[in-house]
């Protein structure tokens, strides 16, 4: 009797010590271990085999918790995991090789398969995973996983489908996973991988789904593609590829999506890709595909297809066609020209005298509405200010709208994975948003969503879309690491690269209207096209592409009211009244600014706000003292020899940080006008975007976008309590994003800059700890025509370039220097500063030059990463700084070769160190003296 007792007060210990189970010991501690690496919360005082709720509960949507358990006769094993969309927050175990039968997902298939999807979880993929000797299938999808794909993986020879999707990660594709012999799906979509596909994956012949998008792959699609016979699904979708399609895809017999968009590929279409015409979506789009289209894709058996922006010749009515049966056409000619979207060839036939007729209005009536324009986008009619017009049409995946309106709209794509259950207008039941029904819908779209204003009267015409992010959450959970990226066009002229709704705003569910000024002539296009870049299935499948709220037109320029008769340019007597008093007036303001200019109280005021007009936003300085609560000490982000930087958030949500510039001196007054005109011109994913300035007063200020993580000099060597914990793989990506937006500058934008001023702490990191150029008060005009600037020497000791600090000798090789040095400090953890005690040596550049020459490099890396980094990268990264800081310009690399080295992984094959270090320790010493 006692011991009955005993048995059952002691009976949930017994569970914890296994003694009641019949997993082998080494399971339950691998499964506690496992627990506490993911933060899954499983209570071990029941039996892991018992499917009790704790370990197997009902799934709901994305959610679903299963651990389950074999039943032999005498023992049991762990057969199956899945722990979807529990938003768990820890890092992968490696603890799960120790559950050596690991198993099925769906119970009724009996495959091995690990589904830990749709959750936090951080840190690398571990090596050892690929020890696993009964895995099928793994999927990892809509995480943070950061970097590189082990090359073990490619030790699992039972793997079948590997779902990478929706993460952090970088590198290349390693070699070995061309020793995946049974792979049938692998997803890489939504990382960051570079490089070209391994040719080893010519052995993947039973591969029938291959899926990359938004990564920035290189190189030509390559054959051995074609040999993949048991295909239905490629997606190479946003890669960075170039050349023509190969014949050898001809060989496929895809049964459900070819898909080769936003790419760089030219060429004609090859004859016997006739082979694929089974598949139920083909995309082309977005590329410089060229020659006939052929007759197949455009037959009553085709299905639905997307040739759109390229450069095909097409024939006879073709040219005047926006879609044949279920193939979009549309800009898909050489002959179209869409800077304007009236120069498209398939519109030329919507002409204002047809429209006019069509919709049987009188013609001034016509002329009056065509001033303006308001759509409520997938909503109905609206009265918010202005009378917004419903946009209700569901849509479709090759949809052109035929209503008699005076705006068409039209769209591109069908959601990935959907079952077919495509949905292009969103509804907002989560959120109020601006306390505006605006925002109750929007419309979205796969690919590629247009708007047309037809007959609008020419003139000029300010723009304006209003967003709001209503698919995602900031809570914490899974949901909130969706990221939805787009780029936006007016009248054919990028506006908006890379547009991310909420980090514009400043947060999901928080409404932001972006205004743009335009030239209109009869016709307005807005498009919005997403070129694969984001997620593809947070929270759930098909949430990607563009979504727009509502768009507002209105008129720049005086419209005539009507005169009472239906006339519409009838003026009233007291309008001209209004008219005489108005010039009157205007002529007494005039004549007063021209009495106090004369007297020179207005000189200064008046030349720099010539200056700051046109350049860019403007805000009043009432404005950001709102935003900056009267400029808080509390609000306080930043100090330097400008002045000081605040943090403030506008009345839309967008979170700011305004940068107060000393007015007392010319040199503020000119960093200030120098930065307006460098900074308001350029624009790129690594630049910190500026959205205006302020003169009023004695007051300078800059506003510039927020960034969460303040400075890398801070994140890397700032006060304790203000350092990141920087991985090797973050470090990677911030050295490859500081020398893409260098490059940028160099090379690649319409005005060739140098910087001046490249160091740790111009680089600032945003939430997600992308680094961003910042600080252009020095920059200057690189002309070309000129070998170099002969210019006052101005910027930071210890990353002025020698030929610059002695000489006053510029050129974009002196940012080529500077670079050079922040990498070194990136890769130590340490700044380049002076120690006054030995003879003022800047430490890091002569440590890294010592190491170098005793073949001890490696001892320079930052203790804190341990050895947890890749060595390849780390070779590169110490090798490009030690390149780029050589003596001589004319030996540092370009960077856009920089950047090359960089994505590519390739170590300098020759890295030039000067021996004689004491020629830029005296430039240095001298520069500093003076």
């Amino acid at each position: 009797m006692l011991f009955g007792i005993l048995c059952l007060v002691l009976l949930p210990f017994g569970y914890a010590s296994i003694n009641t189970t019949c997993l082998p010991l080494d399971e339950v501690d691998a499964l506690r271990e496992i627990g506490r690496k993911l933060h899954k919360d499983w209570d071990f005082n029941e039996d892991p085999c018992s499917r009790t709720i704790n370990w197997v509960s009902p799934t709901i949507g994305s959610f679903e918790n299963i651990v389950d358990c074999s039943q032999n006769i005498n023992n049991c094993n762990i057969i199956n995991i899945s722990l979807k969309g529990q938003n768990l927050q820890g890092t992968l175990p490696p603890e799960l090789v120790n559950l050596r039968y690991l198993q099925n997902l769906y119970i009724t298939y009996f495959l091995h398969f690990l589904d830990l999807s749709r959750n936090f979880l951080s840190g690398n993929i571990p090596p050892e995973w690929g020890s696993m000797e009964k895995i099928q299938n793994i999927s990892l999808l809509g995480n943070r996983l950061t970097g590189s794909i082990p090359k073990e993986i490619g030790n699992i020879t039972t793997l079948t489908v590997f779902i990478i999707e929706d993460n952090l990660l970088s590198g290349r594709i390693p070699e070995e996973l061309g020793n995946l012999s049974s792979i049938e799906k692998l997803f890489l979509n939504s990382n960051n991988f570079t490089g070209e596909l391994p040719p080893s994956f010519a052995n993947l012949i039973t591969m029938k789904e291959l899926r990359i998008g938004d990564d920035n792959f290189s190189g030509k699609i390559p054959d051995f593609i074609g040999g993949w016979t048991h295909l239905r699904k490629l997606v190479l979708r946003s890669c960075n590829l170039i050349g023509e399609i190969p014949n050898s895809l001809g060989s496929l017999v895809i049964g459900d999506v070819l898909d080769l968009s936003f790419n760089k590929l030219n060429g004609s279409i090859p004859p016997n890709l006739s082979n694929v015409r089974d598949a139920e979506f083909i995309y082309l789009t977005g590329n410089m595909l060229s020659g006939r289209v052929p007759l197949w894709m455009l037959g009553s058996n085709a299905k639905k297809i997307d040739l759109s922006y390229n450069n095909f010749t097409l024939e006879g009515s073709q040219d005047l066609t926006c879609r044949i049966r279920n193939t979009n056409l549309f800009a898909s000619s050489s002959t179209d020209n869409v800077s304007t979207s009236e120069q498209v060839s398939c519109l030329r036939d919507f002409r204002c005298e047809t429209k006019m007729h069509m919709l049987r209005l009188p013609i001034s009536v016509f002329g009056i509405d065509s001033t303006s324009l308001y759509i409520n986008c997938g909503g109905d009619q609206l009265e918010d200010g202005n009378v917004y017009e419903a946009d209700v049409e569901p849509g479709g995946a090759t949809f052109f709208s035929m209503d008699e309106r005076r705006w068409r709209y039209s769209n591109t794509g069908h959601f990935l994975d959907n079952s077919g259950e495509d949905i292009y207008i969103l509804r907002n039941i989560s959120r109020v948003v601006n306390n505006s029904g605006l925002y109750h819908t929007a419309r979205t779209s796969a690919l590629s969503l247009t708007y047309y204003g037809l007959c609008m009267q020419n003139g000029n015409y300010t723009v304006s879309l209003h967003f709001a992010e209503i698919r995602f959450t900031d809570d914490g959970t899974y949901s909130s690491l969706g990221r939805r990226v787009f780029d936006i066009y007016i009248q054919g002229m990028l506006v908006e690269k890379d547009f991310d709704i909420s980090e514009q705003a400043g947060g999901v569910g928080i409404a932001i209207v972006k205004n743009y000024t335009v030239d209109v002539t009869t016709t307005l296009e807005i498009r919005l096209y997403w070129a694969g870049k984001g997620t593809l299935f947070i929270p759930t499948r098909g949430v990607y592409g563009p979504l727009i709220s509502a768009i507002s037109v209105n008129p720049n320029f005086w419209v005539p009211q009507e005169d009472g008769q239906g006339n519409g340019h009838g003026v009233s007597g007291r309008i001209v009244a209004g008219i005489v008093i108005g010039a009157v007036c205007i002529i007494i303001l005039i004549l007063g600014v021209l009495i106090l200019w004369w007297w020179g109280y207005l000189r200064r005021r008046v030349t720099m706000d010539l200056e700051l007009s046109g350049l860019t936003g403007s805000f009043t300085l009432r404005q950001i003292k709102a935003a900056t609560n009267n400029f808080d000490v509390a609000n306080k982000i930043g100090e330097g020899g400008f002045g000081s930087v605040y943090k403030g958030v506008l009345p839309n949500g967008t979170l700011i940080a305004v940068k107060q510039l000393s007015s007392k001196s010319r040199q503020g007054n000119r960093e200030f006008l120098n930065e307006l005109g460098m900074i308001s011109a350029l624009q790129h994913p690594h630049l910190v975007k500026l959205h205006g300035g302020c003169i009023e007063g004695n007051e300078l200020l800059l506003v510039y976008e927020y960034m969460e993580n303040n400075s890398l000099a801070r994140a890397l060597f700032g006060p304790e309590e203000c350092l990141l914990e920087l991985d090797w793989p973050t470090r990677y990506e911030i050295c490859i994003g500081i020398a893409r937006g260098i490059s940028f500058l160099h090379e690649e934008s319409r005005l060739k800059i140098v910087h001046r001023d490249i160091k740790a702490t111009n680089v600032l990191l945003d939430k997600n700890l992308n680094a961003k150029i910042s600080d252009f008060g020095l920059a200057k005009l690189d002309e070309e025509n000129k070998t170099h600037i002969s210019t006052r020497i101005a910027g930071t000791c210890g990353y002025m370039a020698p030929e610059y600090a002695l000489r006053g000798y510029l050129t974009n090789k002196a940012d080529v220097y500077s670079y050079g040095i922040v990498l070194l400090e990136i890769v130590s953890g340490m700044a380049n500063t002076v120690d006054r005690t030995k003879e003022n040596r800047f430490v890091l550049l002569d440590l890294a030059v010592a190491l170098k020459n005793a073949g001890d490099l490696m001892e320079l890396v930052d203790p804190r990463l341990g050895t947890d980094y890749d060595v390849q990268e780390m070779m590169v990264v110490t090798n490009l700084a030690l390149l780029c800081t050589t003596i001589s310009p004319t030996d540092r690399p370009a960077m856009s070769a920089v950047v090359s080295m960089l994505e590519g992984r390739i170590v300098p094959q020759e890295v030039a160190v000067e021996q004689n270090v004491l020629m830029t320790r005296v430039d240095h010493e001298k520069n500093e003296e003076g």
